[in-house]
């Protein structure tokens, strides 16, 4: 079960999480479509659901690491959930992130 949060504070968090770039590809992990969901579990940590490009990225602790350092002094206590299904897809990427992409010489 979990608890629910004001929105505010979520949208904080996730503004905050802008600052978290994906290391291969220099795009934040909201925009690269990487973050599927934040929600507060009964013991009170924030809970990341995340994905990444693929399951063999060998970068997580750093994504990891990046995320702690932007939103560790905002909540007590967060875990990250990984998740897998759907899989991630270029079609999960946002607008800005696509901009992002082409600006660094991607065509998307």
């Amino acid at each position: 079960m979990t608890t629910e949060a004001p929105q505010t504070e979520l949208d904080d968090i996730r503004e905050a999480l802008h600052e978290v770039m994906d290391p291969e590809l220099g795009v934040n992990i909201v925009d690269l479509g990487l973050l599927y969901g934040m929600h507060y579990a009964e013991d009170g940590a924030l809970i990341l659901d995340m994905t990444l490009t693929t399951a063999a990225c060998p970068l997580t602790d750093m994504i990891e690491e990046q995320i702690g350092n932007e939103i560790g002094t905002m909540v007590d206590e967060w875990r990250l959930n990984w998740v897998w299904m759907p899989p991630w897809g270029p079609e999960k990427i946002t607008d800005d992130g696509r901009e992002q992409m082409r600006a660094l010489g991607f065509n998307i």
